[in-house]
């Protein structure tokens, strides 16, 4: 008989006692009474009177408890709204870190969670991935959310991870450029937020006009979850509005919360902005609205319940206050955390099926169906590559087999282990929902792994193409191993970055989704590996293509001592039709054996090669159709290489015949600006030689469409920054390629001429 992992006692006999009791005997699965056994699916006659008062609990398998009891969240701002502190305050109270630390403190330590200059820039924390805390008898995952939108892919992942975030706003600033856009990621992702107006100590602090421009600019649906009893240097505590307490955070670090009854002074305003509250989740809430109309009073259990199904269903949006600085309201956050955020099984995931052309599978989130795990996030680790994996459906255990969709390999799971902050604690299995990270698994960022029953992946595996190129090379000759190490390392974790060697130059080519996303990887090279790289202009990937139909007829004959060559082609080249599935057709028309047949690949084979650089500017020529329509042979002269030779000829004598054009890579630009801008804006990607194909407004922002051709799109990160403060945001994603117009082509045409005749 196989052996089976033996669980630990309490879990087993926990297995026995709440093992669900089914109603139609159907043959066990399983191949053995053991193994049905330790999975715990078999009956068990409940005779005692103890377990008829677990009735209720027979029927809830194992995992509920513990799925309820989870929260995965990620903590997003706008740059200096406090994020760093406010995870700082919650690592310290859940007991993960036992003294705190300043960003800017004069300790010189720093916060454990604070990040090196380049996350600052980027907007995501590169070390940690998933930091682990309990609080209450929950637990906790606080996840990475990524801030760019550039890194489609990358941000795409960490919002898949996520069941639900807390958007923390300041009180003097109130909603900026960032927070719009990280609202909007959230949106497009579709994930229950939880708002924390944090700074309530500072000057000018208001919350109120904080939360009417979160209504305004972020069209949430919110209203205040909590009153601050006092402002700026006054600010002492909270009012808590579901309950009716008055919370103050004594202690050296506010680790101790009294509880009192709230101050005389404020009865009314409490009452006022608790009866705002119960308004605003009666709108979106069904229930609590049939009790508000009815005039019943609504206990705070009722309130509790309906605002956490509006917020789950993600129609309101609950607001918390405090100063994370000063250590107030933080562990009111933490209870909205647990009271207020789905728990996994409250949110719907769907994978796509790779066997029925990525169909959309939704997924039960439990841990009884077949393994499924995405792997969102690569470290390089003392021990070799960690790779984090958040569980979606299914359990996994060590030592169990997995399979990796996305290449198909079937790999063992040797070390699992749960990441504290920057510790590890070993662990024998985890279920779905959870984030653990596993050692010695040979993966790319994105790939999912199931036990091999189903074909699932979490994301889709058409990765888009990339838009361009840069040459990098390192300054010194030493560092080349590094260099080469995080190249390879950058390729492993973002399926968009690519590297490649240019043929004719020897140069090293990283191409990727756009400007800020390849600037990035070379910051980070200099960075994390110490080795400083020159980057030469980008090269945009230029294509030609013939625009008529022109005839060959070469002859190529070459007589040495002993054998010669001979080879003679004839046919024409013409232009594909538009819409053709391939970029080159090579068709053989020769009646008889004008040529034998044993040459026809060589002729193809040269013809191929000829395309890979047309004589405009040196790029791949597309779109093009050669027919081989006669030719001559000699008995003894001809060979292969003679007529691969004869074909690279004919095609570059047709190849002017045939009027060649340039063909550069053209993007749909989607942009979003406010109104205000709207016109600056249009009037920019008109001298770009863009095309608006679409204007809608939506909300206070206007979106435009444009086609761009991507040689003009350089630096337009920057100029739309700089054209609309910072509040203008864009994707751009390949398209197709188009003809230049004559004069760029004669100016390309001039520089590639230049540039050759200096070499």
């Amino acid at each position: 008989m196989a052996r089976f992992p033996r669980p630990s006692t309490p879990r087993l006999l926990y297995t026995l006692f709440n093992s669900p009791r089914r109603a139609t005997h159907r043959e066990s699965p399983y191949a053995s009474p053991a193994a049905a056994l330790l999975t715990g699916n078999f009956h068990l006659r409940q005779f005692s009177a103890g377990n008829l008062a677990r009735a209720k609990d027979a029927k809830e398998p194992w995992w509920k408890d513990s799925m309820e009891r989870l929260r995965n969240i990620g903590i997003s701002a706008h740059i200096d709204s406090g994020k760093t502190t406010l995870t700082e305050r919650v690592l310290f109270y859940t007991g993960k870190i036992h003294e705190i630390h300043e960003v800017r403190g004069r300790d010189g330590v720093g916060a454990k969670m604070d990040s090196m200059d380049l996350e600052r820039e980027k907007g995501i924390t590169i070390q940690s991935a998933a930091t682990y805390c309990t609080w209450n008898d929950y637990q906790i995952n606080i996840i990475d959310t990524p801030g760019h939108v550039d890194f489609t892919i990358e941000v795409e992942r960490a919002l898949r991870v996520l069941d639900g975030a807390i958007l923390v706003l300041c009180s003097v600033g109130g909603v900026q450029s960032q927070s719009i856009t990280v609202d909007r990621q959230m949106r497009r992702y579709e994930v229950p937020r939880i708002a924390f107006i944090n700074k309530l100590d500072r000057m000018g602090a208001d919350p109120f006009k904080v939360l009417n421009q979160a209504r305004s600019k972020l069209r949430h649906h919110s209203a205040a979850m909590q009153v601050p009893i006092g402002l700026e240097e006054d600010f002492k505590g909270l009012v808590d509005l579901v309950q009716s307490k008055a919370y103050y955070f004594r202690g050296s670090s506010g680790e101790n919360v009294v509880i009192e009854d709230v101050p005389a002074d404020m009865e009314a305003l409490v009452a006022d902005k608790r009866r705002e509250l119960i308004e605003a989740v009666s709108e979106v809430d069904d229930k609590l609205a049939e009790a508000f109309i009815n005039e019943e009073p609504i206990s705070s259990t009722d309130l509790e319940e309906a605002v956490r199904r509006a917020t789950i269903a993600r129609k309101f949006v609950p607001v918390f206050m405090g100063s994370a600085f000063k250590n107030k309201g933080v562990q009111p956050l933490l209870n909205g955390v647990l009271s207020y955020l789905p728990c996994p099984m409250e949110v719907s995931n769907y994978a796509l099926d790779q066997t029925k052309d990525e169909e959309k599978v939704t997924l039960t989130g439990t841990p009884d169906g077949p393994l499924v795990a995405l792997a969102f996030k690569l470290e390089e680790g003392r021990f070799g590559q960690l790779t984090y994996l958040r569980i979606y459906e299914g359990v996994i255990r060590k030592g169990d087999f997995i399979v990796n969709i996305n290449t198909g390999k079937k790999l063992k799971v040797p070390r699992l282990v749960r990441m504290h902050s920057n510790e590890m604690e070993d662990i024998q299995e985890a279920h779905a929902g959870q984030i653990v990270a596993v050692f010695g698994v040979d993966c790319a960022s994105g790939d999912t792994f199931t036990d091999g029953s189903v074909k699932y992946t979490m994301t889709s595996m058409n990765v888009p193409e990339p838009v361009m190129s840069l040459a990098v090379q390192p300054v010194s000759k030493d560092s080349g191993g590094q260099f080469s190490k995080a190249l390879n390392r950058f390729q492993r974790e973002d399926p968009t970055f690519r590297v490649g060697l240019d043929p004719e130059s020897g140069q090293t080519i990283i191409s990727g989704m756009g400007e800020l996303h390849l600037d990035i990887y070379v910051e980070r090279i200099r960075r994390e590996y110490k080795v400083d790289a020159t980057v030469g202009k980008p090269r945009v990937n230029f294509r030609e293509t013939v625009t008529q139909r022109a005839e060959f007829d070469y002859l190529h004959k070459k007589q040495t001592g002993g054998q010669g060559q001979y080879g003679r082609v004839c046919g024409y080249v013409e232009p594909l039709p538009p819409g053709s599935s391939s970029k080159f057709e090579f068709e053989n028309h020769i009646v008889g054996q004008a040529i034998p047949s044993n040459f026809i690949p060589a002729i193809e084979k040269g013809f191929k090669e000829a395309a890979n650089s047309g004589s405009l500017i040196g790029h791949p020529v597309e779109n093009i159709r050669i027919v081989l329509t006669d030719g001559a042979a000699h008995a003894v002269d001809s060979s292969e290489l003679a007529f691969k030779l004869a074909s690279i000829y004919a095609f570059r004598k047709c190849y002017t015949a045939a009027r060649p054009v340039i063909l550069e890579p053209v993007m749909l630009v989607e942009l979003k600006v406010p109104t205000e801008f709207q016109g600056t804006v249009a009037g920019d990607i008109n001298k770009r030689k863009g095309v608006i194909v679409g204007n809608d407004q939506e909300g206070d922002d206007s979106v435009i469409t444009a086609h761009v051709p991507l040689n003009n799109m350089f630096g337009y990160s920057t100029s739309l920054r700089s054209m609309t403060q910072g509040k203008g945001e864009f994707t751009m994603e390949y398209k197709e390629h188009l003809a230049v117009s004559n004069d760029v082509q004669m100016q390309l045409v001039n520089t590639y001429k230049g540039t050759k005749e200096a070499e």
